[in-house]
């Protein structure tokens, strides 16, 4: 598929989520947890069982058989982070300072819709940005030899369809259609010069760019053992992203040409997610969540040159991501539900690892929400929540993946803030039962 072809077929889907996945990460390496401000209240324990409304299908699409009728929700994620790399005075270019800030506020929109066809089956869509990452250090700085400029965008559709086998068990599956661009700079020597020039304030950057339509599915199973519980299990498949794009730089830089078409395979994680909620008193249920990631699929990326050859590689070499999350909610009052959550996050990336693009590493989440039900059709939520990072340091020296000659040490200062809004609207109405299975009638 052309380039314009895909552009066409991805503003052909969703115009909205174009504006997504336009900053910092928020979720292990470069994913985006930010889907729900609803599951966002709890830090997203038991999203996989419906703890997050219809925004739960993102983590396990057979909830949408739990929501009766013809519903649509819409969220969107303010994420304000705070990223500064400060080398330690041993590094080489320490006098070229630091990165300053390197995140990027952003704007995450999600939306959702599941459509009631009868007492056992359910069709449902949603448009999210499952990857994002933009960090933007300053032009010149001491570890510009290993990166300037990051950006990863993703817009992903899924439509889903939900079966209810009887009322204690459903399922659902549904395909996904992906669309993943990346672009990384790095400064590279000035034509001619020797290689040290990539350290010099001023430096060329080389640029490598591309992006691709993949496909993969959903799929989820819930399960309700017995009154007031709800287990669910969701899966999302990896996707496999042939980029196609482009290595730029300066004549000289990387061989006789300025301008290298090249290809790159790169995997996107599949990912387990459990729930589990439970109703302890009419107004009080409690959640827990736990999720798995499989990021050691990514490995080392190789960029293909136009004759077939690698002329570079992505060395990314992620360990598997976990999330364990603990919250609740209280009704208030018939309009007014409170939640809090709070979550741990064992990051894919560890020193032996860590880069200047994405100095990940393990964190807390630590959330409050707030629902008001307007009336028995539209219901408001709001979410927010603080992310406190594990004191986090780089370490590229010889034996580092990243290492090209050049000792690079620095702390890293970081944290996180999160504001989000929800919107759900029910399009039917409530007051007249949900379809049921035709009634037979005898002649």
């Amino acid at each position: 598929m052309s380039r314009l072809s895909r552009s066409l077929t991805l503003a052909a889907v969703s115009f909205a989520a174009l504006v997504a996945a336009q900053g910092g990460a928020q979720a292990g390496a470069f994913a985006l947890r930010e889907q729900s401000a609803t599951a966002q209240g709890y830090s997203f324990a038991g999203a996989a069982s419906g703890s997050g409304y219809l925004s739960s299908m993102f983590w396990n699409p057979a909830v949408i058989t739990m929501m009766p009728g013809w519903q649509f929700e819409g969220h969107a994620a303010l994420i304000i982070p705070r990223v500064d790399i400060n080398p330690l005075p041993s590094v080489p270019t320490f006098a070229l300072g630091g990165s300053g800030d390197i995140g990027q506020d952003a704007l995450i929109p999600a939306s959702y819709a599941s459509y009631q066809i009868n007492d056992m089956l359910w069709v449902g869509l949603s448009t999210t940005s499952p990857y994002g990452l933009v960090t933007d250090p300053k032009m010149n700085w001491s570890g510009q030899l290993y990166s300037r400029s990051s950006k990863i965008f993703s817009v992903n559709v899924n439509p889903v369809l939900g079966v209810k086998v009887n009322d204690w068990f459903s399922f659902a599956v549904g395909p996904s259609l992906q669309y993943f661009d990346i672009t990384l700079k790095r400064a590279v020597p000035f034509p001619g010069a020797p290689a040290a020039s990539a350290t010099l304030p001023g430096a060329p950057s080389a640029i490598l760019d591309g992006d691709d339509l993949g496909f993969g599915f959903t799929a989820g199973v819930t399960i309700t053992p017995m009154a007031g519980t709800t287990i669910g299990l969701g899966y999302r498949s990896q996707v496999e992203h042939e980029l196609e794009g482009n290595l730029s730089a300066p004549f000289g830089s990387i061989g006789p040409f300025a301008r290298l078409p090249i290809t790159a395979k790169l995997k996107t994680p599949d990912q387990f997610t459990l729930g589990i909620s439970q109703v302890v008193t009419p107004a009080l249920t409690v959640h827990a969540g736990f999720e798995w990631t499989n990021w050691s699929v990514l490995k080392t990326p190789l960029v293909i040159g136009p004759t077939g050859g690698a002329v570079t590689d992505i060395p990314l070499n992620y360990d598997d991501g976990f999330f364990y999350s603990l919250g609740f909610d209280y009704k208030v009052t018939n309009q007014w539900t409170v939640r809090a959550g709070l979550a741990y996050e064992q990051s894919p990336i560890d020193t032996q690892i860590r880069s200047t693009r994405l100095p990940d590493n393990d964190r807390i989440w630590a959330s409050v929400g707030l629902g008001y039900q307007w009336n028995d059709q539209l219901s408001f939520d709001v979410a927010y929540t603080h992310i406190f990072s594990k004191e986090t340091d780089i370490r590229i020296l010889p034996g580092h993946q990243d290492f090209e000659g050049l000792p690079f040490v620095a702390d890293v200062d970081a944290g996180v803030d999160i504001v989000s809004v929800g919107l759900r609207y029910r399009w039917d109405n409530p007051k007249v039962a949900i379809p049921a299975a035709p009634i037979v009638r005898k002649n």
